[in-house]
């Protein structure tokens, strides 16, 4: 057993600032979309890939990165991941062309892609001599989470408002520089081990999603039955197909098929997986309807989000948690994703004349009280039955299974308000139509998600609900 480290609360800010970080990153640029569609010349149905680049890189790599801080060490690739966060936000920050924004956008994907996993080896390393100390320390490191999604809304409003896009991702780069200065003197060094990389599972799993989402987006342009269609969908299973085969074979895949015997473990990614599904749709279509509908500027549109965030960050740290621990995870992941499903119902009401109070922020409110009900019992039920040692794995996979669903449906949900007038932004009746058109969708797949968990979920064990109590919580968004 190493000492325990003196400087361990200090070094747990920096981590914590990652968490921040990462998840900041996903909600900054929400409220920018409108000037950086108007800037860099994006048409309304391909804006989605500045956000979908992101989660797409980070979530196809994360797998990756876990494996990556395995075998080099944690510190160094927590290291190298704030470097690539921080190349990524310089390159995004002066694009002058809309593809030039897509590649750094997903070169910030990279670089968040190896600092998570990174951040988690070294908390568990540096309070795992302490079970309580630990449940603090998760209970700190997951909170930044929330609090990064709410940072990010009002921060975005006010750069766009005030200064202009770019700096929503300049902001980043003096903390990364703060932050790597810190790094040597707080964050224990870790010895890798001797092992290899799965760098074709790793692409191939990447290339398929990528390719898939690119289908999606296509396909209202193409045609769902073209030929062009077609053959990218069939392209993105034969990638995926590739992965499967390729972690069957390898002696190290980033991801043993074994894992998936785990009881539960499959239904509670297929659950994480339609939230996010469900949940980063509402939120894309709520900024551009704020915006491209009622008018708002970019600060009174990140002001408008942040009670729906607010809310969040306080159900998720002060009330799930309890909740979880007093229920378990199962009614709590069918009933949040119910009434998730009921608030972005209610936002599928929205009126070309309509106005916040009545139109946004009731219905806003209510789906976000459902997200903080399910996320953390969907991502805790996920982890609950692996072994110990399995625990990153199980981590990983939920992460990217959220990360993926993601994209996945905002690609679906983008190509469903296309359809249904979302590109003709001179017309405010047919934008609405669209916008309303996705609402719809996004909470047809929250319903479908209730009753899958409902239906196949199963009840955990009263052991596993004990181990939820709030100081043990490793809380997460």
């Amino acid at each position: 057993m190493n000492a325990v480290n003196p400087r361990r609360w200090w070094a747990l800010v920096v981590l914590a600032a990652a968490q921040f970080m990462v998840i900041m990153d996903t909600s900054i640029i929400g409220v920018a979309l409108p000037e950086m569609q108007r800037d860099l010349g994006f048409t309304q149905g391909g804006l989605q890939w500045v956000f979908n680049a992101y989660v797409i890189a980070f979530g196809g790599l994360l797998l990756l990165g876990g494996r990556l801080s395995d075998l080099f060490g944690a510190r160094k690739i927590f290291t190298a991941g704030w470097i690539v966060l921080l190349a990524g936000s310089v390159l995004a920050a002066a694009a002058g062309t809309a593809w030039v924004e897509i590649l750094g956008r997903a070169v910030q994907g990279v670089g968040g892609a190896l600092i998570a996993p990174a951040a988690m080896t070294l908390l568990m390393m540096l309070f795992g001599h302490d079970p309580r100390e630990l449940g603090k320390a998760m209970a700190l490191y997951g909170a930044a989470a929330p609090a990064g999604g709410t940072a990010g809304v009002f921060l975005g409003g006010v750069v766009t408002e005030y200064l202009s896009w770019p700096w929503v991702f300049i902001v980043y780069i003096p903390i990364g520089l703060a932050t790597l200065a810190a790094i040597p003197a707080l964050l224990p060094a870790v010895q890798g081990r001797r092992g290899s990389v799965d760098v074709l599972g790793a692409v191939s799993v990447t290339a398929g999603i990528a390719l898939a989402v690119f289908a999606i987006v296509q396909a209202p342009e193409q045609g769902w039955g073209s030929p062009a269609t077609l053959l990218e969908l069939a392209g993105a299973v034969a990638l995926l197909a590739v992965f499967l085969l390729i972690q069957r074979a390898v002696k190290q895949p980033i991801m043993p098929l074994g894992i998936w015997r785990t009881p539960g473990l499959a239904a509670a990614n297929v659950a994480m997986a339609l939230l996010g599904a469900a949940w980063i749709p509402m939120w894309y279509f709520l900024n551009l309807y704020l915006q491209q509908v009622l008018g708002y500027g970019a600060f009174p549109s990140g002001a408008a989000l942040l009670p729906m965030t607010v809310a969040i960050m306080i159900f998720m740290i002060g009330i799930t948690a309890r909740l979880l621990g007093r229920f378990g995870a199962r009614p709590l992941i069918v009933g949040g994703m119910a009434v998730l499903a009921a608030g972005v119902g209610a936002l599928s009401l929205v009126r070309p004349d309509g106005a916040f109070t009545t139109d946004v922020l009731p219905a806003s409110l209510v789906a976000a009280v459902g997200m903080s009900l399910a996320y953390i019992p969907a991502m805790m039920s996920a982890m609950s039955g692996v072994r110990p040692e399995e625990s990153g794995l199980a981590s990983g996979i939920v992460n990217t299974t959220y990360n993926v669903g993601s994209a996945l449906g905002l690609a679906v949900m983008t190509a469903v308000a296309t359809s249904q007038g979302a590109a003709e932004l001179g017309d405010l009746g047919r934008l609405t139509d669209g916008f309303q058109a996705a609402f719809i969708g996004a909470a047809a797949v929250a319903a479908l998600g209730a009753a899958l968990a409902l239906a196949f979920m199963r009840r955990p064990k009263r052991a596993v609900a004990a181990d939820t109590r709030p100081e043990s919580q490793p809380a997460g968004t």
